[in-house]
């Protein structure tokens, strides 16, 4: 029987209760010893409801638990960075919810602690889209099913933020969620699977809805983050991408990533795991230039969430963490700044980001 792991969760938000939580106590010799949420009473509720032993007032005392091995951060944003920082200092392994920081400062930060603490784990919850095919597409890019890669949409269509009438969103509140907007980091993190990474980036942004209510004070504010995203990158390679997303788009929402290449063109619809394509090394030439013939995924090559079990193999086996680690969040926090950066000069942002320009 293995030495028990014993997990400190701060931040009981929706995704750690549906997906870390029951992940986590799945696992042989595991134990959630510690809980702390953003107000007491959900902090004894959560408790209460997964049978957690201990609860703590405040962040930094989970951290003080010399009975804490691992922590769980499920926090907004604007906590990720210093609870890491803590963690890692204290000796104790670091899973942090995704949109790793406020900031890239904050994101470079945090790597640069990881690579201080090398014998500790530091992972970044992954971005949950094209985990199914993601076997599968790695495996037609290295058939050379594309050629080479030329172009690549990217969309997100939704209507989350599409009435007026709703309340201000942590999403939407600078303050909380720093230079993240809609689900652009996360669906980037998907390409950056699949693509070299952008160097050059153009964007515009804008609130439809430009003031909500916010639920705590009653009071209507500005909106801190936009509802409407367009942006164009050059990516390493000097391949060409467009990137539209919206929280403001009723009916017919879609997400997904398309690329075309010299010989080939694939399709992933990212809502429904459905890949689909065209190539001239697989002798598609049957197929009509509007046509894309399904790519089926099969189960032996199928991918799915396996985020806490790579955690706790990570801690106990040594293992590399597979999905997601600080240096490509780093990296999409570098984009989502360069993308606000951009938007708000109305020039183009050079990647890498110049350290000396990028946001406390």
């Amino acid at each position: 029987m293995p030495a028990p792991i014993r997990i400190g969760i701060i931040g009981a938000g929706a995704n750690t209760r549906a997906k870390h939580i029951p992940g986590l106590r799945a696992l042989e010799a595991v134990e959630i010893v510690a809980l702390c949420n953003r107000r007491p009473e959900s902090t004894r509720a959560a408790a209460r409801e997964f049978n957690v032993p201990r609860t703590y007032a405040h962040w930094e005392e989970v951290i003080a638990d010399p009975e804490v091995d691992a922590v769980v951060i499920g926090t907004w944003p604007y906590l990720h960075c210093p609870i890491t920082l803590a963690a890692l200092a204290a000796g104790k392994h670091v899973l942090t919810e995704a949109r790793l920081a406020m900031n890239a400062a904050e994101a470079h930060r945090m790597l640069a602690a990881a690579k201080a603490h090398p014998k500790l784990v530091a992972q970044v919850v992954p971005s949950p889209f094209g985990l199914k095919g993601d076997r599968v597409v790695r495996e037609l890019l290295d058939g050379g099913y594309l050629g080479e890669l030329r172009e690549v949409h990217v969309h997100g269509l939704n209507a989350a933020l599409a009435d007026p009438a709703a309340a201000l969103s942590w999403r939407q509140d600078a303050a909380l969620s720093g230079f993240n907007m809609l689900t652009l980091g996360i669906v980037h993190e998907t390409l950056l699977r699949w693509t070299p990474p952008p160097v050059r980036v153009l964007a515009q942004v804008h609130a439809h809805i430009p003031s909500r209510i916010d639920p705590e004070s009653g009071v209507r504010r500005a909106v801190g983050t936009p509802d409407s995203v367009q942006i164009l990158t050059i990516l390493e390679d000097g391949a060409r991408a467009s990137y539209h997303f919206s929280g403001a788009a009723l009916f017919g929402q879609s997400m997904g990533i398309e690329l075309y290449g010299t010989q080939g063109a694939l399709h992933y619809d990212l809502v429904n795991d459905r890949i689909r394509g065209a190539s001239r090394q697989t002798g598609s030439k049957g197929v009509r230039a509007d046509e894309l013939e399904e790519i089926r995924i099969p189960d032996d090559k199928a991918g799915g969430w396996r985020v806490e079990a790579d955690f706790v193999d990570a801690i106990r086996l040594g293992a590399p963490v597979q999905l997601t680690d600080f240096a490509t969040g780093a990296a999409y926090m570098e984009f989502t700044e360069a993308v606000a950066q951009s938007a708000e000069s109305g020039a183009a942002v050079e990647l890498p980001l110049d350290p000396s320009a990028t946001a406390e």
